[in-house]
């Protein structure tokens, strides 16, 4: 896609140009006289460089607009100046100018100031993509059968252009697909911008999508980009896509097959090349039977689909699984310790409704928790019943259901905890859910039960 380039400059002849030569280089260009508009084309447009003279004959110089598109904009910007001396061009470096060209200006070297200004301003991108990054996994962990599987689909698709909807139930780790695909794909060098759709208000998630104007609604105080603006030319990932209204669903939908929109409150068509990647723990056809998702969505976004397997279906995984948590969790500065043999087959007797999410919670709970280097099968299963330590050793320390068999016990356990913890959180179950790492429906029904609730 060709880079867009900005000329703030108050001399026609100048700006008509500078014009003329950029898009024969084969950049697109846009054109202004004033700093102010060129700041409200700034926030309007999807730029990637800017020129700016500093003498305009307006409210507004030069320099502070630097200031300002500094601050609000993260852009590379060239001064040019007919009237420059080495104290301006050093006051224009220190406000953050990339570069400092004197008039007349000399066409080779604007042109190689920009080449260098998007080279250096794509090294940036990289370096925040490496930051942001360097404690985030982006390989699945294990070896089973079952992720092999998505493993070979991951590394089919990742290299094409094709929009893909990732499923599984909560905790399975379909963000860590998503964060895999981005980093074979073609945009691996550029941030994989994120949306969880079920986090955001309903109010909101127009504006967090598609961004606003100004004055659009109560709070909007400037413009604003929004995720649409931010993922051009990369991937954008909408996480809990099941869980958007069938207003917004309409929207979205339009935009996807146009790959154009309008801010909130604006009227400017913007246009984008996006890359779709969405993920939901929904059954989408029940969604579509019950007239809760757009069935023509639907199709659009499962364009490849990729099924994330629960963990109960991978049960070999969990010593890999285990391993590269405890790694994880040294990085955090806790102790590190080892399971034994007797632990691991305790850990693969477990369900785990809650999925790969729920056993790292387990994991770093027993490792605080837990006194000893190695954990053994007795410390899993006592904490699996729920226990915050080790055995106790006096008789009378022992807790009433520690007499009952196992199966009894649990059930005395999840009842205590899960009533506790409901509780805790004024009754609200989602709420609930999300703290103890179960999803939603599975809590209700548990806690339904054991007779919790209603």
């Amino acid at each position: 896609m060709a880079k867009r380039v900005l000329i703030i400059d108050d001399e026609a002849s100048i700006r008509i140009t500078l014009q003329g030569i950029l898009e024969d280089e084969g950049f697109q260009t846009l054109a202004c006289a004033s700093a102010e508009e060129g700041i409200e084309l700034l926030e309007k447009e999807i730029i990637d460089i800017v020129l700016l003279d500093i003498w305009l004959g307006d409210n507004m110089d030069g320099l502070t607009a630097l200031e300002i598109i500094h601050e609000r904009f993260s852009l590379p910007v060239i001064m040019i100046s007919g009237h420059g001396n080495v104290e301006t061009a050093v006051q224009a470096t220190k406000k953050g100018a990339f570069d400092f060209i004197e008039k007349p200006l000399s066409y080779e070297k604007i042109l190689v100031a920009i080449t260098n200004g998007l080279r250096f301003a794509n090294l940036e991108k990289e370096n925040i993509l490496l930051r942001e990054n360097r404690h985030k996994q982006t390989n699945l962990t294990g070896k089973s059968a079952a992720i092999q599987i998505v493993k070979k689909q991951i590394a089919t698709v990742a290299p094409t252009e094709a929009w893909v909807l990732i499923r599984g139930e909560h905790g399975t780790g379909k963000e860590l697909v998503a964060q895999s695909i981005h980093s074979l794909s073609r945009a691996s060098n550029q941030p994989m911008v994120e949306i969880n759709c079920a986090a955001i208000p309903e109010e909101l998630i127009e504006s967090e999508l598609f961004g606003h104007e100004k004055g659009s609604f109560t709070g909007a105080h400037n413009s604003k980009r929004g995720k649409f603006d931010q993922a051009n030319g990369g991937i954008l990932f909408l996480d809990e896509i099941g869980d958007m209204s069938m207003t917004t669903q309409s929207k979205i939908l339009r935009i996807l097959q146009e790959q154009k929109f309008e801010r909130v409150g604006g009227n400017k068509t913007i246009k984008v090349n996006v890359r779709v990647l969405a993920a939901t723990n929904k059954n989408l056809e029940e969604e579509i039977e019950a007239g809760n998702f757009r069935a023509d969505l639907f199709w659009r976004l499962n364009v490849v689909p990729i099924h994330v397997p629960p963990l109960k279906e991978r049960m070999e995984d969990i010593p890999l699984l285990v391993e590269n948590l405890l790694e994880q969790l040294i990085h955090k500065g806790l102790q590190k310790k080892t399971f034994g043999e007797d632990a691991y087959r305790a850990l693969q007797s477990h369900d785990w409704p809650g999925n790969v999410r729920e056993l790292r919670n387990f994991i770093e709970r027993v490792v605080i928790m837990t006194p000893g280097e190695v954990i053994s099968g007795s410390d899993t299963e006592l904490f699996l019943m729920g226990g915050s330590s080790k055995l106790p050793t006096g008789k009378t320390d022992l807790p009433s259901w520690f007499s009952q068999d196992y199966k009894t016990a649990k059930k005395i356990f999840e009842k205590k905890y899960l009533k506790e913890r409901l509780e805790q959180n004024d009754g609200n179950v989602s709420r609930t859910a999300e703290q103890v790492g179960l999803e939603r429906s599975h809590l209700h029904k548990k806690l339904k039960s054991l007779e919790i609730i209603d």
